[in-house]
């Protein structure tokens, strides 16, 4: 599977401070809709890979594009290119979302409008790891996935979500359920103390996982069977499917 095998459409919303952005979203597949924000690196043949794998286990995906080159790595460059998200991603916002959040909770809205069962998945890494938690206070979201979540950077212990929003995911996992964050144990980039914070602040309702190793990316360039195992059990528990 590669980028040719997806259709995508551009969706326009606004950020938190009003600002209207536009951004592409790849798709295929039939089945429960999961929603893969990219991480850092980019959107490759490993991202390719792992749409696959959930295509053949009976999801659709949706490919979240936010920076880089379609298909390509560009670790070095998209790190640059941080500054030309800037206003949506704040790499070191503490006890606070990125302005992007807003413009996050109308894309989760516009896939349950293209999905026949209506409730959709969620699956962040990396950067945008912890975006993905904050989606469960959203109707729509059913059940999220944090693999490796490394934000804020330089936060020690806080997290990228407020007072009120950790209350507000905490009602909806209630009603909902529960959501899964892990990552690999000596991963510096994805830090403990990040995953110590979240489950201090969503216990009960947060399964974390640290699998042994010092790599990164469990779901991509780094993949890890248990991990993805852990996962799509997480979410064929989540649909019923």
């Amino acid at each position: 599977m590669n980028g040719d095998d997806f259709q995508k459409f551009t969706f326009d919303a606004p950020l938190t401070t009003g600002q209207i952005v536009s951004h592409d979203v790849y798709f295929a597949g039939t089945g429960p809709a999961i929603l893969l924000i990219q991480e850092l690196p980019g959107i490759d043949q490993d991202t390719f890979n792992l749409a696959e794998k959930l295509i053949g286990q009976g999801y659709s995906v949706y490919l979240l594009h936010l920076i880089g080159k379609f298909g390509h790595k560009t670790m070095w460059r998209n790190t640059a290119r941080l500054f030309c998200v800037r206003r949506e991603i704040n790499m070191f916002a503490k006890g606070k979302q990125s302005p992007i959040s807003a413009w996050l909770r109308a894309l989760c809205s516009e896939i349950e409008t293209r999905t026949d069962l209506g409730k959709i998945g969620v699956i962040g890494m990396c950067l945008s790891g912890s975006f993905a938690l904050a989606l469960m206070a959203h109707d729509a979201v059913l059940g999220a996935v944090s693999s490796q979540p490394s934000l804020p950077i330089m936060g020690k212990s806080a997290l990228d979500m407020s007072e009120g929003d950790i209350v507000e995911c905490k009602a909806a996992m209630k009603a909902k359920g529960g959501t899964l964050a892990m990552r690999y144990a000596d991963d510096f980039m994805a830090r403990r103390d990040i995953m110590d914070a979240l489950e201090k602040a969503l216990d009960p309702h947060i399964k974390t996982v640290h699998f042994e190793g010092s790599k990164h990316s469990l779901l991509t360039s780094d993949f890890n069977q248990e991990a993805y195992a852990e996962m799509t059990t997480y979410f064929n528990m989540r649909f019923d499917h």
